[in-house]
């Protein structure tokens, strides 16, 4: 996958729709896809994401979606796995500026070696070589961690298996995310997981992805399968799972611990 990385689109504005489904509903609703959508490039639709997510001492990105403000960011390093390959400071990974404005989905990303990733987000040290392409991106990365006093909170894993738009469907993509997991420690990729369970094993969440408006096909589709949409965040999940412990779930609760 490093190969292509290269060629990866830095900037994009999309919408985004979830749904929590079991397994055998996903299979179902996959086989009525095969008709429409082909197999995402990278490992022929199937491959392993962890991501490293940032937040501020006082979980400001977390309550910002909670409260469901108009306009919120959150800031991830994001390495897409790739089988027997071990993860070293010079492997490419993406430091992404995830936003949210009203009902569109803005991502802002650059590529970096995973050891200049670290040293941006942890150390706060601008990277040496930045191409005129991403000086801004990493510009804008850099001022949010040092707004914010951002540092690592939790690193997200799951599996994912994803479909593509036709030149009919440009832009569209179909993903189902399987084997959930979240840890709030030994907050760094390269290490062994010790990661726990978000959902059920027998759950997978399908998300689409589209740049302005979902094919009536697929809506049809969706009516067909009688599938409802949620709102959920794997962040945000992970976050509540790991205070669960708590009696009451609270601002001072999340904060203190």
């Amino acid at each position: 996958m490093s190969s292509k990385l290269s060629h990866t689109i830095r900037r994009f504005n999309r919408f985004e729709l979830k749904y929590l489904l079991s397994l055998p509903q996903a299979e179902i609703f996959k086989k009525a896809l095969r008709a429409y959508l082909l197999p995402d490039e990278h490992g022929n639709g199937r491959y392993a994401l962890a991501s490293l997510y940032y937040d501020s001492p006082d979980f400001r990105c977390y309550w910002e979606k909670v409260d469901g403000l108009r306009f919120r960011r959150k800031l991830r390093i994001r390495r897409y796995e790739t089988l027997g390959a071990p993860l070293t400071v010079d492997t490419p990974v993406f430091v992404e500026i995830k936003q949210r404005l009203d009902r569109v989905t803005q991502k802002r990303r650059v590529i970096l070696p995973y050891g200049e990733a670290l040293r941006l987000c942890n150390q706060r040290q601008y990277p040496d070589q930045v191409s005129a392409e991403d000086e801004t991106v990493v510009d804008e990365i850099y001022a949010f961690i040092w707004q914010y006093n951002l540092h690592p909170v939790s690193i997200i894993r799951y599996e994912r298996q994803a479909f593509i738009g036709t030149d009919y469907d440009i832009g569209l993509r179909v993903t189902f995310d399987t084997s959930l997991s979240y840890q709030v420690h030994q907050l760094r990729l390269e290490e062994e997981a010790s990661s726990l369970p978000m959902l059920s094993p027998d759950r997978t969440v399908m998300e689409i992805k589209v740049n302005e408006r979902i094919p009536y096909w697929l809506t049809e589709m969706i009516a067909a399968h009688n599938l409802r949409m949620i709102r959920i965040s794997k962040y945000c999940r992970g976050v509540e799972l790991a205070n669960r412990h708590t009696d009451t779930f609270s601002r001072f609760a999340l904060v203190s611990q």
